[in-house]
């Protein structure tokens, strides 16, 4: 089965750090999102994939290439004008067509059960099928709506508590056969939740949603990106945190230096060649880029701390994230 990642968005939502790096290169425990995204496609046996372009596409194909250093193929489509989520696809025709295959949004912190997703679609014979999951707050998402067999009757945009009729939040993540490119807009500008999901609906053309378990967030905000590097190094999704775990919740990757007299209450991640100097305080969860330099005395809680930053001695940095420009993550592995 091949799968497209969709990674061509301008994540305005993450702003200023999409101004440095697109969004699914925006590091979780050091590794970009679009890095956890492929390594649990290829734990599912899915080794083919093409990935839309746009926003600063060079960070995406200098740090990934073509996916030999991930047991993968990869191959990449351009869009010099958004095309949009259907519109992306319907791009990537040749590359897709001819078999039932899979498309997963870019900025995913995920660890959800994709072999059982494919399952449940091929198990209703539709022509395509929604992961979604159950949420708290429903006037956060798209939520969809669904009759007692799973089946697709409705759409909500951010509904107040009081108006939801579903809390299931479409998880951007969706199985489709090959029929689903001829009811897309060829050429243009094509949205699923939009306009192409809701004609489907129009034409009593039958598609499901599937309730996933496992975790999900789309780290699409400052707020929940910072959550989901925590819940990261908590263990609450299953990603591959990098560095030897030298005791229970503090990974460190080679060539980081730690002073003797640094205080470190995990969990707490460290990036290659960190230099951590004397009386260092780092409170988890924290995430210390590569390459970064923590001078002596700083104080540094529940933050992310990008690759190759310099923390001035005796500085305090407390609930946030810290970068410059060449603070996210550049192609080594």
């Amino acid at each position: 089965m091949r799968v497209m990642i969709m990674a061509a968005g301008i994540g305005t939502r993450l702003r200023p750090l999409t101004d440095l790096v697109p969004k699914p290169m925006a590091p979780i425990v050091n590794r970009p999102a679009l890095y956890h995204i492929l390594r649990l496609l290829r734990s599912h046996g899915l080794y083919e994939v093409v990935i839309n372009l746009h926003h600063l596409p060079d960070a995406i194909t200098r740090y990934f290439g073509d996916g030999g250093a991930l047991g993968m193929h990869i191959e990449y489509s351009f869009e010099p004008e958004l095309l949009g989520t259907a519109g992306g696809v319907k791009n990537n025709a040749d590359f897709l067509g001819g078999e039932t295959f899979l498309v997963v949004s870019g900025d995913a912190l995920t660890d959800i059960d994709l072999t059982g997703l494919v399952s449940a679609h091929r198990r209703t014979g539709s022509i395509a099928t929604i992961a979604v999951k159950e949420v708290a707050d429903p006037s956060l998402f798209g939520v969809i709506v669904t009759n007692d067999e799973g089946r697709v009757v409705g759409f909500q945009e951010k509904p107040t508590l009081e108006e939801a009729r579903s809390r299931l939040c479409n998880c951007g993540i969706y199985v489709f056969e090959p029929d689903i490119l001829c009811h897309i807009l060829p050429g243009q500008f094509d949205d699923f939740g939009r306009r192409v999901f809701p004609d489907l609906l129009r034409e009593q053309t039958p598609f499901y949603a599937q309730t996933v378990g496992g975790y999900w967030s789309d780290v699409g905000n400052l707020h929940e990106y910072i959550r989901g590097n925590g819940d990261a190094l908590a263990g609450r999704v299953d990603v591959e945190i990098p560095g030897k775990e030298i005791r229970p919740g503090l990974w460190v990757e080679d060539g980081a230096e730690i002073a003797t007299s640094a205080r470190i209450e995990s969990p707490v991640a460290i990036g290659r060649g960190c230099l951590i100097g004397e009386d260092v305080v780092i409170d988890g969860p924290c995430v210390i880029g590569d390459g970064c330099v923590i001078g002596r005395g700083a104080h540094v809680s529940r933050t992310l701390v990008l690759q190759r930053s310099h923390i001035s001695p005796g500085a305090v940095l407390v609930d946030g994230i810290i970068g410059q420009s060449d603070g996210v993550p550049s192609g080594e592995r």
